[in-house]
């Protein structure tokens, strides 16, 4: 197969500085925070990037080689800050490399971000209009594909309507119709689609396996991994703006999951955490009371706890502090808050320090490795901490063994959890 995208010795480099924010308060901020000595406040916790920074500098890419063949569909992963959507941005040419050149052949769609090369004050029939031009296609092209990109929308109604008007999940969902029916040789997708609606995401899917099956590329970034093992048929692993890895997307995964060092615990030795002035996240654990604090493998036999300590300047009504556990695939098994617990034997946090513990059940959940992802806030109003995965630990399946089972599949069951459920014979 020929090669539709050559990439030699890419590379991307920013300055960071303290002026060139979105708002003169956030420069301020910023400005505010290197006179005290401070982290930058616009830098995100947990990013790789901040690994890379040294005297306001960062190397977003590193030396990318890497080619991308006619029809292939190319799942790119990694961590947040490893670089991925700067490579993306570089392949729809919306910004230059530092040094190295990507050689594009063919016409390119991207899907970047929400909103990305439309006019809000345009109707959704002006935009589509106005991508099918950028595109380089005619106006005869777009009249025959325009019914098709509505329909696949589901925005007939509101196609005459201006796009600021439209929602995140409308805006999405135009968006992908319209990079995915005008006809792009290579098809550039981020990871926008998770905004959509489960039926759409899976409409998606369903059309990007149809435009890969007719010989056109597709590049897409994920953290979903059981999306790009379905859809990919190669994939890379970006770590920390270098290339870590390229080949079978079950081989990259794997090596990806492998590469994050297993943290059971998050603490913030110097009594700041995550937050803000009214409540701050000071440590997240996870535990059990067989292997005293000192492992990050857990028995599923074993109850495992999940304790928060949290500082209160005062007592916040409608306050919630909760947790996302998440599967190595990136899919959320489940979500809990401390307001799940029955009024009756409900305790809300009050001022000071405050340790809360979530118990999982011995016996639920499957093998695997598993994150956990803080989830603070104030009921209908906003997130205080809603923070990527801060501590990982696995699971080593002991509970509900079956001969039958353990002889043909290795022990292992399918699926996120492995309860042991009651079953009941009648005659």
């Amino acid at each position: 197969m020929t090669a539709v995208i050559n990439i030699e010795n890419l590379s991307k480099y920013y300055r960071l500085g303290v002026i060139g924010s979105r708002t003169l308060r956030e420069d301020a901020n910023r400005w505010w925070a290197k006179v005290c000595g401070k982290p930058d406040p616009k830098l995100k916790i947990g990013s790789a990037g901040s690994d890379m920074l040294k005297k306001g500098e960062i190397w977003a890419l590193r030396d990318i080689n890497m080619e991308v063949k006619e029809g292939e569909v190319l799942g790119i992963i990694g961590r947040n800050g490893a670089g991925k959507s700067t490579l993306l941005k570089i392949l729809s040419r919306i910004t230059a490399p530092t040094s190295g050149r990507a050689v594009i052949r063919g016409r390119v769609g991207s899907l970047l971000e929400v909103g990305t090369g439309f006019h809000p004050e345009l109707t959704g029939r002006e935009n589509i209009y106005l991508n099918g031009t950028i595109l380089g296609m005619t106006k005869t092209e777009v009249d025959r594909k325009f019914e098709e990109i509505v329909v696949f929308g589901e925005i007939s109604k509101f196609i005459d309507t201006p796009v600021k008007r439209y929602s995140s999940g409308m805006t999405v969902r135009l968006a992908f119709a319209v990079a995915a029916h005008l006809e792009p040789e290579i098809l550039i997708v981020d990871e926008v689609l998770a905004v959509g609606d489960a039926a759409f995401q899976k409409k998606c899917l369903y059309k990007m396996d149809e435009v890969s099956a007719g010989g056109r590329t597709i590049l897409i970034v994920s953290h979903n991994m059981q999306t790009v093992q379905s859809l990919c048929t190669r994939c890379i692993f970006i770590n920390k703006g270098e290339l870590e890895t390229s080949g079978c997307p079950e081989v990259v995964i794997n090596e990806y999951l492998r590469s994050a060092d297993a943290q059971f615990e998050s603490r913030w030795v110097d009594g700041v955490g995550q937050g803000n002035d009214k409540v701050r996240l000071k440590s997240l654990s996870a535990y059990t009371t067989k292997n005293d604090r000192d492992s990050n493998s857990f028995l599923s036999k074993d109850e495992i706890y999940i304790e928060f300590e949290v500082w209160l300047k005062q007592h916040l009504s409608g306050l919630c502090i909760g947790f996302d556990l998440i599967s190595e695939r990136g899919e959320t098994v489940l979500r809990s808050y401390d307001t799940d617990t029955p009024t009756e034997r409900f305790q809300p946090v009050e001022s000071g320090v405050n340790l809360l513990r979530c118990v999982i059940p011995s016996g639920l959940l499957n093998a695997g490795r598993y994150t956990v992802a803080p989830r603070i806030g104030i009921h209908n109003q906003e997130w205080i901490v809603n923070s990527d995965s801060l501590i990982r630990f696995s699971i080593v399946l002991t509970h509900g063994e079956s001969p039958f089972w353990n002889v043909l599949h290795q022990g292992n069951r399918p699926g996120h959890v492995a309860p042991v459920l009651n079953w009941i014979l009648q005659r």
